[in-house]
């Protein structure tokens, strides 16, 4: 894992290595059936609103809290290249698909521009995903800084568990 902490281009990278073939881990990252499985923070429940993998489309997703709280999310693809890349933004939403400010902060940026690879050796695929803000204030982009250990750690969680998803599926 590594981090850019300039102030003015934020950008957190992080990569795992998942013990199943490259085409399989792409296949989960891309499968609303799969992704309901594993997707978001340990413990909250996701539930696919929809899907339409192809430049231009979305991913829009609930995430519900143990104690019924409501989280919406919005991934906009810019560019697929199976079994390899995923480009895409990452934001909020509202139950309708409409961009909206996080819940735990009004400086958190609106957009990540997420960078999503896939490289396999010997069977086993590395995920390297790269993260910053886009169209963001100094502010936003201090902020979004300030929550590396933050991200690293939820994403730790997510990445677990696509892990224990991938063995009970590979």
């Amino acid at each position: 894992m590594s981090e850019n902490t300039n102030p003015a281009n934020p950008e957190l990278e992080i990569s795992r290595v998942f013990n199943a073939p490259r085409e399989l881990v792409f296949k989960v990252w891309t499968e609303a059936e799969h992704l309901e499985k594993w997707w978001g923070p340990k413990g909250l429940t996701l539930e696919v609103a929809s899907l339409d993998l192809r430049p231009g489309g979305t991913f829009h997703y609930s995430m519900t809290t143990p104690d019924g709280q409501i989280m919406w999310g919005l991934f906009k693809y810019r560019e697929i290249s199976p079994s390899d890349k995923l480009v895409f933004t990452n934001s909020f939403s509202d139950e309708e698909g409409n961009v909206t400010r996080a819940a735990f902060s009004a400086a958190f940026p609106l957009e990540i521009l997420n960078v999503l690879t896939f490289e396999e050796h010997a069977g086993k695929t590395t995920v390297t995903l790269r993260g910053g803000p886009i169209n963001t204030t100094d502010e936003e982009n201090q902020f979004f800084a300030g929550m590396f250990d933050s991200m690293r750690q939820g994403f730790g969680g997510t990445f677990d568990q696509l892990d224990d998803y991938l063995a009970t599926i590979a």
